[in-house]
């Protein structure tokens, strides 16, 4: 395998070598399944946040390696771009004071990456897309030096066929070409994953495509790319459009995208591996030497390793995860929605929001995919992304059968999803101070109509306002972020004004603007 990955080359027996094993793989989940080799539920929740690297004027710094060489962590890990980096922490059975341990750890791990790297002139971000990026620095040089970036990158592009098109209409419209894939390594997000018994994947995974839209509207914190106001979460449209491998002919003949939201509700997880297989060619077709239906025959676990790789470069908002855990499979749905940041607090409510949310969905007795067409929930994912806290949304209307309304989001959450994400953490037995705590967040963004972007763009039209240029007031707005970032307070009570000149010391970028 590791020959494979450093000389990048695949001849056509590998890809039909990797068919088969997809479908040795697809077989050995299927009588995992059958034969309930799964899991117990243990209540585990896990937690991943991508990560920035920038100076002390806002811009981009391209030293991931030097950066974690001195963090010297295994929490923390490359990313695909060089000003990237991804925190990981360790699993937590949900209950009790579980996220004011999350909050802590984070601030500790988080603390400690930022001294880090300062030794070399850097600092970390939490940002769903950092202001400052800007299309040079999104190139295949700036991809990460580790060869499965690299290897991924050329199947890709080799793939496409072409150079890859962005164009994306928000409140102004960026539209421009890249040879790569590296303008994905802008999206920063947070991924939760929370780990389900087989029984209670589906209804998990339709519950949390349900509830993406919302997630969106109150975590919006993308406004910016390439010196562009897009739309107020525009990792979705970026990751898309960085990542596809089609041409304009596939698209007319709906062939569908990588980075996917789905086009429909489940009833197993098996159904969404086996839609991987039936629509999407493999990308790294890397051929494991296990032999899974064996393994299973002789009693064992199978690793079904190409069926991993193959979901990895699969980009669903909601994504099924297979694994082992000493030796006994599990199933986790991993929510990918999320921007990073703005502040630790911010993330853990987030998360407080989603798993009490999910939890109380997931069990209803009329559950609300069975009342909202899955086409409304991916209409509802574009609205929030595009308007962020000020989306509206349609939503199921209570005791009229088949009925949806729509309705602003933060009135829905405020109404009718707040409380039951409240009954959802008492459920897994969240403690009341902390549940109080982190959705009291949420309640107060909505009070406010306030998140992460809306921030970001009323912060930088002041800048613009008192006399900045466009780059330089992206730069100015990146550096009151992250100060206020560092200072923790959630952003709904962030003050927005003019963030002044640069800190001593520091000159400002010198960019040029980009034409409008």
């Amino acid at each position: 395998m590791g020959e494979k990955v450093v000389a990048g080359e695949f001849d056509l027996s590998d890809r039909h070598a990797y068919r088969q094993k997809l479908q040795q793989c697809l077989e050995g989940l299927g009588r995992l399944l059958a034969e309930r080799r799964f899991d117990r539920p243990r209540n585990l929740m896990g937690l991943e946040i991508e990560l920035n690297l920038a100076g002390p004027d806002g811009m981009p710094r391209m030293m991931n390696a030097e950066v974690l060489e001195r963090i010297a962590s295994k929490d923390f890990q490359t990313e695909l771009g060089m000003f990237n980096l991804e925190v990981n922490i360790a699993p937590h059975r949900l209950g009790g004071r579980v996220f004011d341990q999350l909050s802590e750890e984070l601030r500790t791990g988080l603390g400690y990456a930022e001294r880090k790297a300062g030794e070399v002139g850097a600092g970390i971000v939490m940002i769903g897309i950092l202001p400052t990026i800007t299309q040079r620095d999104l190139v295949s040089a700036n991809l990460s030096d580790v060869d499965r970036y690299v290897l991924l990158n050329d199947q890709i592009v080799a793939a496409r066929g072409e150079d890859f098109t962005l164009d994306i209409e928000g409140v102004e419209r960026l539209v421009c070409t890249s040879t790569s894939i590296t303008p994905e390594a802008a999206c920063t997000s947070v991924q939760l994953h929370l780990q389900v018994t087989p029984a209670r994947f589906a209804a998990v995974w339709n519950a949390a495509q349900a509830v993406a839209a919302v997630q969106i509207a109150v975590g919006a914190n993308a406004p910016f790319l390439f010196g562009r106001e897009l739309w107020r979460e525009s990792r979705p449209p970026l990751f898309e459009q960085a990542t596809d491998t089609r041409p304009a002919e596939l698209r007319a003949q709906g062939v569908r995208p990588r980075t996917w939201f789905g086009e429909r509700w489940v009833s197993s997880a098996y159904e969404l591996f086996e839609e991987n297989l039936r629509y999407f060619p493999p990308l790294l077709p890397i051929c494991d030497e296990e032999e899974p239906l064996r393994v299973l025959a002789d009693g064992g676990v199978p690793r079904l390793q190409e069926l991993v790789l193959h979901n990895g470069t699969i980009y669903r908002w909601n994504r099924p995860v297979y694994g082992i855990a000493d030796g006994v499979p599990h199933l986790r749905v991993e929510n990918r929605v999320l921007p990073a940041g703005p502040t630790v607090t911010d993330v853990i409510a987030n998360a407080a929001f989603y798993y009490g949310l999910v939890r109380t969905l997931a069990e209803d007795s009329r559950p609300v995919w069975t009342r909202l067409p899955f086409a409304v929930a991916a209409a509802n994912f574009e609205s929030a992304c595009r308007l962020g806290i000020d989306a509206e949304l349609l939503w199921p209307v209570p005791r009229r059968a088949g009925g949806v309304a729509r309705v602003p989001a933060v009135k829905l959450v405020r109404d009718e999803l707040l409380p039951l994400a409240y009954a959802g953490l008492d459920a897994w037995g969240v403690e009341p101070a902390d549940r109080d705590r982190y959705l009291g967040v949420i309640e107060e963004r909505c009070r406010r109509r306030v998140n992460g972007a809306s921030w970001q763009v009323d912060t930088y039209h002041r800048a613009l306002e008192a006399g900045l240029g466009r780059q330089d007031a992206l730069a100015a707005t990146t550096r009151r972020y992250t100060e206020l970032m560092h200072q923790g307070e959630p952003v709904h009570t962030w003050p927005v004004g003019c963030p002044g000149p640069c800190p001593p010391g520091v000159t400002p970028s010198r960019r040029p603007d980009p034409p409008v």
